[in-house]
């Protein structure tokens, strides 16, 4: 088990790495992920080129403070940015309307924005450390398993990201469920 002031030295490496615009791999509520500062638009397209993944797809934003994602968020979103705030932390990913000037790059083709609060502790401490919102999308080439391990997230990735956080989710191999917060609607369970 890692030390406590390991553990605070390694999160403040990797927030400095996301800041300075790195990619780091780190263990999230199900699945291994890979995270970058989510206004970086070169560091999320390293992100892409890494999974070969279509940027129109949009990606998952997430950040430790409610605050840090409801810049992301349509004015209007109301009582669907509430239901998403009631439920975090939490692996529940929720699509909400997007505000007008949110980065491509986040939003993809689509007018919804993937927003979550973790309720993985590492992963919220990450963001904590980082302090703003960070992409976090599935450790993996687009349409292959993703990562299950510190070891392979090193093996895929360690030589094309700046660090790979050690440890494990909280729910292997369960990817964050995806609802709609206008609808209530499960997009993934």
């Amino acid at each position: 088990m890692e030390s406590t002031s390991m553990q605070a030295f390694r999160l403040r490496r990797a927030a400095h790495a996301l800041a300075a615009g790195g990619v780091i791999a780190h263990p999230a509520d199900g699945v291994w992920g890979l995270a970058a500062d989510a206004y970086d638009a070169v560091a999320v397209d390293r992100i892409l080129t890494l999974k070969q993944r279509d940027v129109s797809r949009g990606l998952i934003v997430i950040a430790a403070d409610p605050a840090h994602l409801a810049p992301l968020v349509a004015p209007d979103a109301g009582s669907a940015w509430q239901r998403a705030v009631a439920s975090w932390p939490a692996a529940v990913t929720w699509l909400l309307p997007a505000r007008a000037n949110a980065p491509y790059w986040l939003t993809g083709r689509h007018d919804r924005i993937a927003l979550r609060q973790p309720a993985h502790a590492l992963t919220r401490a990450l963001c904590a450390s980082f302090g703003g919102p960070l992409v976090s999308t599935s450790a993996n080439v687009s349409g292959r398993p993703p990562v299950r391990s510190t070891w392979t997230a090193r093996a895929q990735f360690g030589p094309y990201i700046e660090q790979v956080l050690a440890g494990a989710p909280d729910s292997p191999g369960v990817p964050s469920t995806i609802r709609d917060a206008v609808t209530n609607e499960v997009i993934r369970g």
